[in-house]
């Protein structure tokens, strides 16, 4: 083995000076779990954001994996988890490859179909040309008449293949025109569909943070036109992680959709929920003040907190208390998103550092 650093001793010895090859080597170690974490995390911005895939439970996944490389675990550790994560991104490369290559197909499809409409009604065009051409042709003979009762005759039937002609173009118009509307309809209700289930949580069925952030855009730039209060509340789950380690991840999931029903029962129709990724959950509660949005985040912890949860195949009296810490933030003029969610996080993060289970106000932190 080579070394880059020696010295001699005194008498001339070549002698390895170890603080300076553990120094580089120490280098290189943070210079390459740099370069890891920089490729995590560019996989996890490559990954779309879609319900099919699961794509945050993937890129959440990608995150542990990022934090992990740092840390103190034993080489064999961290040598099956690289293993099982690089089985997973290549699962998930191919399953989004598969997806962009169905949606292609799809939209291959739609093109296919208004083609051959738009030649259906181009062969019916040139039909119709030629009939009225003929049709021409014939009253041109008809001038030539002398007799007047014959040609009085000869316009009247004339005409009255003009109109049968023009009656069964407009019949043949219809029903391409009817039909072509029935598949064009069929395919908007598809991409509706798959516009709706791109914005739902595949686990609990609420609104999924691409959902959230459309919404609240949505939000802010009509309330530049017309003020109108909204408030939001940012919502994460104490200590689930203990869950997940103490019961599996199959428990966890079971929690989650528990507290989401929970959640459902203290919000109005015209509010909306959403997962915003984990355990970390947003509320938007239109029409409420700041004060309202504290007494309605009040209730929900106390809510959470006074029910007992029980997993499937747990005895009674291991029954779970779960607790949810809160920050909430009121809509102000000259608010954008990230102002509006990153005051709630702040007042998150302040119920969290203050024992959790509670809810926390914009203003208590100011």
């Amino acid at each position: 083995m080579l070394f880059s650093f020696r010295k001699k001793d005194p008498e001339g010895h070549e002698i390895l000076d170890w603080a300076s090859e553990f120094e580089r080597s120490e280098d290189r170690r943070k210079f390459f779990l740099m370069v890891a974490r920089a490729l995590v995390n560019c996989i996890r911005e490559f990954a779309l954001d879609l319900t099919e895939l699961d794509s945050a439970k993937f890129k959440e996944d990608l995150s542990g994996l990022a934090e992990t490389l740092g840390g103190d675990e034993k080489l064999s550790r961290l040598q099956a988890r690289l293993k099982n994560h690089t089985e997973a991104i290549g699962a998930f490369a191919r399953r989004q490859k598969g997806y962009l290559s169905d949606r292609e197909t799809e939209f291959k499809d739609i093109i296919d179909i208004l083609s051959k409409a738009m030649a259906a009604v181009d062969s019916e065009n040139r039909e119709y040309n030629r009939s009225i051409l003929e049709q021409s042709r014939h009253l041109e003979e008809v001038t030539r008449l002398d007799d007047i009762k014959r040609l009085k005759r000869a316009l009247l039937r004339e005409a009255e293949q003009l109109r049968q002609a023009v009656r069964q173009k407009e019949s043949r118009d219809l029903a391409k025109i009817e039909k072509l509307s029935h598949k064009v309809s069929a395919l908007n209700r598809e991409l509706e569909s798959a516009r709706t289930e791109s914005e739902r949580d595949s686990l609990t069925g609420i609104c999924n943070r691409r959902a959230f952030d459309r919404y609240l855009a949505e939000l802010i730039t009509r309330n530049t036109l017309q003020a109108r209060p909204f408030a939001l509340l940012m919502i994460d789950i104490d200590n689930f992680k203990r869950i997940n380690d103490a019961y599996g991840h199959l428990a966890g999931d079971r929690v989650l959709v528990t507290l989401v029903n929970k959640f459902r029962q203290s919000v109005r129709g015209q509010d909306l929920l959403a997962r915003y990724g984990g355990e970390e959950f947003a509320i938007l509660l239109l029409g409420a003040s700041l004060r309202n949005a504290i007494k309605k985040s009040q209730q929900i912890c106390e809510s959470i907190a006074s029910t007992r949860y029980v997993l499937e195949g747990m005895p009674a009296w291991e029954a779970l208390t779960i607790t949810v810490s809160i920050g909430v933030s009121a809509w102000c003029t000259g608010d954008t998103e990230a102002t509006l969610v990153s005051r709630a996080d702040k007042a998150l993060y302040a119920a969290k550092g203050a024992g959790k289970n509670r809810a926390v106000s914009e203003k208590e932190i100011a």
